[in-house]
């Protein structure tokens, strides 16, 4: 075997161990889902909840000119909030695996050292796909009736993850930066309720004053939700999935190398 071929087969066996790696800590970080359900219990509740209390008691009172009413405006909001919103979840894992010393376990044994962040993204991605499975079935328990074809739903769901696991490595460095799983999850609301909040998840954007307007009509969760609920629901897609993706690349680009010096510095 010649010199290059052998790199070339180096570089493959490493790469094959990288993913192992991966897999391997999104499996023990999946693991702990079966053995601690309450984490999973609780990642259901919440959306649930926002569900039945903007479907039943604040949607009422919202005016939407979206076909097949207000329901069918909303649900498509709460699977992207609720994909966001578990994404935190990686803030709070790696925040504890560091309070308890297993990261620096982590980083004695013969494993890629992108490992221990990127399992922790997989698996909270695998996560946000039973949940957003759930929350699809009680939404159309309470009356969604999406418009658009399988295909456009899969895509929708596709597009809303992909956002959903960008934004999972500025949690992680939030997470690595916090001292204890408490702190980690304190600090993630200032973040993350303003975006989900401020934003076309809950509310049409003409219902809010001017001067947030503006602010909510070009921050990246309103587009992701523009794109969602378009294609859920066969309406007018415009650029919104255009520009959602641009977001989801500029967001991993900025946040995964922060979140990578950040486990460098403290692992």
């Amino acid at each position: 075997m010649s010199s290059i071929d052998q790199s070339i087969h180096d570089e493959r066996s490493a790469l094959a161990w990288a993913v192992s790696d991966v897999l391997t800590m999104a499996r023990r970080n999946l693991l702990a889902l079966v053995r601690i359900p309450t984490a999973l219990v609780f990642s259901v509740i919440q959306p649930v909840m926002f569900v039945l209390l903007f479907r039943y008691i604040f949607g009422g009172a919202i005016p939407t000119s979206q076909a097949g009413g207000y329901v069918n405006f909303l649900i498509p909001g709460i699977l992207v909030q609720t994909t966001i919103f578990g994404a935190v979840g990686t803030a709070i894992g790696l925040a504890e695996d560091l309070h308890r010393g297993l990261i620096e376990r982590f980083r004695a044994l013969p494993m890629a050292r992108m490992a221990v962040l990127a399992g922790r993204t997989v698996s909270d991605l695998g996560r946000n796909v039973l949940v957003l499975v759930i929350i699809t079935v009680v939404g159309i328990a309470v009356g969604f009736r999406p418009h658009g074809s399988v295909l456009a739903y899969v895509e929708a769901s596709l597009l809303m993850l992909l956002f959903a696991y960008c934004i999972s490595w500025g949690f992680a460095f939030v997470g690595l930066a916090a001292p204890n799983s408490e702190t980690a999850q304190a600090m993630t609301f200032p973040l993350i309720f303003p975006l989900t909040f401020a934003s076309s998840i809950f509310v049409p954007l003409k219902t809010m004053p001017g001067w947030l307007r503006g602010f909510a009509n070009n921050q990246p969760v309103s587009e992701a939700a523009h794109a969602v609920r378009a294609l859920m629901t066969g309406t007018p897609v415009g650029n919104s999935v255009w520009v959602t993706l641009i977001w989801a690349i500029a967001l991993i680009a900025l946040l995964g190398p922060l979140a990578t010096a950040k486990y460098k510095k403290v692992a």
